[in-house]
């Protein structure tokens, strides 16, 4: 059985850079904590980092074994919490981050009912469609939506993230709709700053197919107020064309068998030992949301 405390190390050297950094971290001699890596290396039978004076890094084993080392720590850490006695202890503010269409759309709705059911909370929504560094900026928790890199975060998986092609009626009616990817090259493609290929699946198999059109921006709210006015086709979460496909004012685009490629809405956070209340909380409440959505 994999000692956790063990784990542990494994999971903050990562984060920290280096072992010395990760002792200072979990308040023990950087001498025990090069004997708990070494532990947990005999325990999983592979070596897990390369290790110098100088350097610290991950072998290709240590590499696909971190992510599951997360989630044992977070499986612990919750397990815990769920039989932890007492008041919720969710006290002080909790700051987070979402991009601009999700936060106005989906996270700030939830806060009125989340701060009344746990009055010693406050909430600082930081909203940006760019990454924001949330160890840089003292933040507690991201929510993102995208396929996400293994890095030195905890990232948990809250839902699916379905998207589609969008279009106002005006502009199917002038240029008429495409039937497969293919016909996106003769359409006017609404996209991301940078973003040249939309990704769409059909059966296991994979479709980059290249786009251009009049506009680009870095901000997905821009790009769906340039659909609505009829500008071109773009790609958007359900939830966030929900009430204008209601009322008609933007209409789904087929691609015949083929679907875009799904993304995921992700909790971000900085580690998962000890995860304060209030982000736990928070993660659960927008988790029942989402399953309600």
């Amino acid at each position: 059985m994999i000692n956790l405390t063990n784990l542990l190390v494994l999971v903050e050297a990562v984060q920290a850079g280096s072992l010395a950094a990760a002792a200072r971290r979990l308040r023990i001699t950087p001498m025990l904590a090069s004997r708990r890596l070494a532990e947990l290396e005999e325990e999983v039978g592979s070596r897990l980092m390369h290790r110098t004076t100088r350097s610290l890094s991950l072998t290709a084993e240590g590499e696909a074994f971190l992510p599951h080392a997360r989630a044992l720590l977070e499986e612990e850490a919750m397990a815990r919490a769920s039989v932890r006695p007492g008041p919720d202890g969710a006290t002080g503010m909790l700051r987070l981050t979402a991009s601009v269409p999700f936060g106005r759309k989906v996270v700030a709705p939830l806060v009125p009912a989340f701060l009344h059911e746990h009055p010693g909370l406050q909430v600082d929504l930081l909203l940006s469609d760019g990454i924001i560094d949330i160890v840089a900026q003292g933040l507690d928790l991201a929510i993102r939506i995208a396929p996400l890199r293994e890095n030195a975060l905890v990232a948990r998986r809250l839902a699916d993230n379905p998207r589609g092609l969008y279009a106002a009626p005006a502009y199917l009616a002038e240029h008429g709709a495409p039937e497969t990817p293919a016909d996106l090259a003769r359409h006017s493609c609404l996209a991301l700053t940078g973003v040249s290929h939309w990704t769409f699946l059909s059966g296991g198999r994979t479709l980059r197919q290249r786009i251009s059109g009049p506009f680009t921006s870095s901000s997905v709210e821009a790009l769906h107020q340039a659909c609505l006015g009829g500008l071109g086709i773009t790609m958007l979460s359900a939830w966030d064309v929900r009430e204008e496909v209601s009322v008609g004012h933007l209409l789904p685009v087929p691609t015949g068998l083929w679907v875009p490629e799904p993304l995921a809405v992700w909790a971000v956070y900085p580690t998962a030992r000890l995860v304060p209340p209030k982000v736990r909380l928070f993660i659960a409440a927008l988790e029942g949301r989402l399953r309600q959505a």
